[in-house]
């Protein structure tokens, strides 16, 4: 298995945080990205940091967050080892990017990428490492165009991997964007990965790369189609009480963001993905055939989207 090299998947992680930020903003026109660079306090053999980008308040994005962290350990935290004991005792090295956008617009989806690496090295072994990532869409107000042009870019960043590999991954972001305790997907899906290695170091990091390179092709022109489209009330509130679904799955299922936190890294950073505007209703349930019921019937169905 070839050799990893952490320094060019830095390299490129942080110019594509350069270029997702810049599309976003020439997209929204409004706002700007303000990019806070932090490093971890010294203690408990911690160490690294990582650069925030935020952008609030905007014309076309209510929040954007697009997060770069590089985070060093001499040991893993609960969250990585309790599917890998193995790697129990191991200093560790994670990078990735990660990004959530929340526009303005009920008619625009959220929409939410990652991308990463992982080492874990000890003296006398051979390092451990591997590649993870994904990019999935929670639409509020479904659209079939959408959602028909979301995955096709998705199996587009797949396709020079082998026939299966879209397939594989679309269905592995099924199964982990899921609410259990509501027993509702997510959203309608994309793609995710985790623990990839078995290809050797650089088509890995060639996997990765596509996946971080799609993104842009398939969300803004979505933005573009969706943000002028007329709403009121209705549709504000029901994307309000849409995007707690959001925050119930960040702060009770997801990997990145348990990680975050079991080994001490930057809380402000780590929950920038929750929208800055949520609410919650006791047992609110749709009108019968209303576009709202339609999202729950239609669009929150784990389905073929390319063919």
């Amino acid at each position: 298995m070839d050799e990893p090299n952490k320094l060019q998947v830095k390299k490129y992680l942080l110019e594509l945080q350069q270029t997702i930020c810049c599309a976003l903003e020439e997209e929204d026109t409004k706002a700007r990205f303000i990019q806070d660079s932090w490093q971890r306090e010294p203690g408990d053999h911690l160490g690294g940091g990582g650069i925030s980008a935020v952008l609030q308040d905007g014309g076309v994005f209510e929040q954007a967050g697009v997060n770069f962290s590089h985070v060093t350990g001499s040991q893993l935290p609960a969250s990585a080892t309790a599917h890998r004991p193995e790697l129990a005792g191991r200093a560790f090295e994670a990078m990735g990017l990660s990004l959530v956008i929340h526009p303005r617009n009920p008619y625009v989806p959220t929409s939410h990428a990652n991308v990463r690496f992982f080492i874990a090295e000890k003296a006398g072994e051979e390092p451990v490492w591997w590649f993870g990532g994904g990019f999935d869409l929670t639409p509020y107000y479904g659209n079939d165009e959408d959602c028909q042009h979301w995955h096709r870019m998705a199996r587009l960043a797949c396709q020079p991997f082998g026939d299966e590999v879209y397939d594989k991954h679309k269905a592995w972001c099924d199964e982990y964007f899921y609410l259990k305790h509501r027993q509702e997907p997510r959203g309608i899906g994309g793609l995710f990965f985790d623990d990839l290695n078995e290809w050797g170091f650089e088509r890995s990091f060639d996997f990765m790369q596509s996946v971080g390179d799609h993104y842009l092709l398939a969300y803004i022109p979505i933005v573009r189609r969706r943000r002028d489209t007329t709403y009121g009330e209705r549709e504000r509130d029901f994307q309000l009480y849409r995007r707690g679904r959001y925050v119930e799955f960040n702060l009770v299922y997801d990997r990145g963001t348990l990680f975050g936190l079991q080994s001490g890294g930057r809380t402000e950073s780590i929950l920038m993905s929750l929208p800055p505007l949520v609410r919650w209703q006791y047992n609110w349930q749709p009108e019968p055939d209303s576009p709202e019921a339609q999202l729950y019937e239609h669009y929150l169905k784990p389905r073929n989207w390319v063919e």
